[in-house]
């Protein structure tokens, strides 16, 4: 099932994206994040309007979760916005990714949105091809653009126009 999340989300849903920190470079964060810092994260998001996080869960927990955030603070910027996804490493290859973006561009259809934005660390051929299948295109390439597990990262950077 695809929903909102909820503050009873925010546990297992920080479980999962410190995993992504701890294993991964997919972001660029270093350290886990705490539980209040993520109850902070989540209060800038609501179930209506252009900042949403969305979760896929199962009678097992939360397996995934979507989000689309403030691409830049500026007030110019606010018909853009910056997506991503995490789904559970032993949830993958379900399709889950695909029902999680799915349903949120469906929500940002109805919304004041312009443009969609993803930055993919490199290599990550699995994020490139869902991203594409939504229609995303490489608009950028930053080399060595982050440094973290004591190597640098490039960034492919990637857009999507909204209808």
């Amino acid at each position: 099932m695809i929903r909102a999340a909820v503050p009873a989300d925010l546990g297992p849903l920080n479980d999962l994206y410190n995993h992504y920190v701890r294993e991964t470079h997919a972001t660029f964060d270093i350290e886990p994040t705490t539980l209040p810092q993520r109850r902070e994260w989540f209060s800038h998001y609501g179930t209506s309007g252009r900042h949403r996080v969305l979760v896929a869960v199962s009678d097992d927990g939360l397996l995934g979760f979507a989000t689309s955030s403030p691409v830049f603070p500026r007030a110019a910027y606010e018909p853009s916005v910056s997506t991503s996804i995490y789904v559970a490493p032993d949830a993958c290859g379900r399709g889950l990714g695909n029902r999680l973006y799915g349903e949120l561009f469906a929500l940002l259809a109805g919304e004041d949105v312009h443009r969609a934005y993803a930055g993919i660390a490199i290599p990550n051929p699995v994020s490139i091809a869902l991203h594409t299948r939504f229609g995303f295109s490489q608009v950028g390439y930053f080399t060595e653009q982050g440094r973290k597990f004591g190597r640098y990262w490039d960034v492919a950077w990637y857009e999507k126009p909204m209808p």
